[in-house]
């Protein structure tokens, strides 16, 4: 049952897993569609020693638009902005695609609040490369294309299987079931809002070198070859990250394994324990 409440003048729509008296976790759902954490929530691994928030972004599902610009930075104000509202003064943050440069702001802006980042497969920062030109030119601009001609399905599908590959439908509608339709519903957010936020994105190896929380920069080995370039750029810019590499997995990682990727996440966050208030 999803909650309500009002971040920043934005109603937000959120939920709580897991235990009240574990350490807070703070799941921010990729850029594609508000269906993401579902396969985390009821991972015993996490929720037997964690308390899970899960929340949808402005302008995603039943949560208000965003205000003003498209910018990463007020996504990171609202994630800030919301756990101060329910009472967490500082959590485990966990990125995936899109959503990583939320956790990577949120830790340059509100340092205070953020005790590790998880950061699976990101959509920024990106090196360069052929993989990455490529990319921009066989999916984001057709599906771009396809968005603005009034077909947000085949806009989806362009996306999903340039970052998933072309087998993803049965694996997505497996693991995330819904998620395709809810896709197309939070278009407009993600080809409107998501996709320029990233892009313009100011961020440098300078900002990155002032992130100290341990990181985890997860990537799935199936994947397409931009995720891992962008795996081995935060590994080499960030100071305290470490790699978590899981076989055989694509871009759907979490909801093809997600026993495999709790399993990861818990063992993480155990080392690095949030200490007792004093």
């Amino acid at each position: 049952m999803l909650n309500k409440i009002s971040v920043n003048g934005t109603e937000l729509e959120y939920e709580f897993c897991g235990t009240n008296t574990g350490e807070p976790v703070v799941l921010i759902h990729w850029g594609v569609a508000a269906t993401w954490a579902e396969p985390l929530l009821d991972q015993p691994a996490l929720t037997s020693r964690y308390q899970l928030l899960s929340y949808h972004r402005a302008g995603f599902a039943g949560s208000g638009p965003q205000q003003g610009p498209p910018v990463i930075a007020a996504h990171a104000a609202h994630c800030h902005q919301l756990m101060r509202e329910l009472g967490i003064t500082r959590a485990h943050i966990v990125g995936h695609s899109s959503s990583v440069p939320i956790a990577l702001q949120l830790a340059l802006d509100a340092p205070e609040a953020v005790h590790t980042l998880t950061l699976m497969e990101a959509a920024r920062p990106a090196p360069p490369t052929d993989a990455e030109r490529q990319f921009g030119t066989d999916v984001i601009v057709p599906a771009v294309q396809r968005y603005r001609a009034g077909d947000q399905a085949a806009a989806v599908d362009i996306f999903f299987r340039g970052v998933l590959g072309p087998g993803y439908r049965a694996a997505l509608d497996h693991g995330l079931p819904g998620a395709f339709g809810q896709a197309i519903a939070d278009a407009d957010a993600f080809f409107t809002q998501e996709i320029p936020a990233i892009q313009q994105w100011p961020f440098t190896e300078d900002d990155a070198h002032r992130i100290g929380q341990p990181a985890l920069a997860v990537l799935g080995t199936a994947s397409p070859p931009m995720f891992a370039e962008r795996h081995k750029l935060l590994l080499h810019w960030l100071p305290n990250a470490e790699p978590l590499d899981l076989p055989g997995l694509t871009h759907l990682l979490h909801a093809q394994d997600p026993a495999a990727l709790a399993d990861g996440l818990a063992g993480f966050f155990a080392r690095h324990p949030i200490p007792e208030p004093c």
